[in-house]
């Protein structure tokens, strides 16, 4: 289950880019949502995007092409890069940000007449099948012979990715603070003893404090934050030095042995997929 919205560190804590343009979400797509189990669609915003939390009725399949999508769930952030998408089921509150050159897709799939179940948000693989499959479902001259076979082969192939791009935010008033800062402005440098004296903690404090609240130490949450930065920032054509620039690192091949460490791959190998 989804952890509660936490309103002191919401997706407005990330820096927006001059331009970006914040929509309202619909709650229920375009299409006969009555008579269908599976409704796609697809847009090119060509603006760097925001949508505020909000929720749907039925299950939503969110992908890109040439880009990133970053999404906010709860005390969760989830970036999307190519080649993956995120399900997040009926219900559940969230928030996203687009990155301008990215072509986004979704499909809606009604709950009652879904055969799939994921524990919660997830990450999930789009193949080229599947995305072949819902693209096919986005057209309007399907009978309904042809949707029905169509959509058993997406429910055949819908399946959880290997990796999964969740960041926990700490929701621990003790050190949000920390997340605030680092989320304002990755490159933030600061360690342990300047975050400790700032906040009159002690560095054993905050140490403990990040690994019960996300599971990881200091240094590796502010590492995992920078890769989701760099997600965001490589698919906007940015090249890997202006990038470990920007994000603190002394040298380019410190960033991506950081990256390679979250990614298992290097940002050099990843980036042309930010571009097909």
């Amino acid at each position: 289950m989804a952890a509660p919205a936490h309103e002191d560190l919401s997706l407005g804590t990330w820096r927006r880019d001059p331009g970006t343009v914040v929509r309202r979400a619909v709650s229920v797509p375009a299409g006969d949502a009555a008579s269908l189990t599976i409704i796609a669609e697809s847009e090119v915003p060509g603006v760097a995007t925001d949508w505020p939390l909000h929720s749907h009725p039925m299950h939503e399949l969110v992908w890109v092409r040439r880009g990133t999508l970053t999404a906010r769930i709860g005390n969760r952030i989830v970036t999307v890069p190519p080649g993956f998408g995120l399900w997040l089921p009926a219900g559940v509150v969230h928030g996203g940000r687009l990155t301008a050159a990215a072509e986004l897709h979704d499909a809606f799939f009604a709950p009652d007449r879904t055969p799939v179940e994921f524990a919660g948000p997830t990450s999930i693989a789009v193949s080229s099948l599947l995305e072949s499959l819902l693209s096919r479902l986005a057209r309007t001259d399907l009978d309904a012979g042809a949707r029905a076979r169509t959509e058993a082969v997406v429910f055949d192939v819908l399946e959880p990715a290997e990796r999964q791009f969740a960041l926990e935010l700490p929701g621990d008033s003790r050190i949000d603070p920390i997340a605030e800062a680092l989320l304002a402005n990755p490159s933030d440098d600061r360690g342990l003893l300047e975050w400790a004296a700032h906040l009159d903690l002690s560095d054993r404090t905050i140490t403990r404090a990040f690994r019960a609240a996300t599971g990881l130490s200091f240094a590796q949450w502010r590492q995992a934050l920078r890769i989701h930065h760099a997600l965001a920032l490589l698919s906007e054509g940015a090249d890997v030095g202006s990038v470990s620039e920007r994000l603190g690192y002394a040298q380019p091949s410190t960033f991506i042995a950081a990256f390679r460490r979250v990614m298992k791959v290097t940002p050099g190998l990843l980036a042309p997929s930010f571009r097909a």
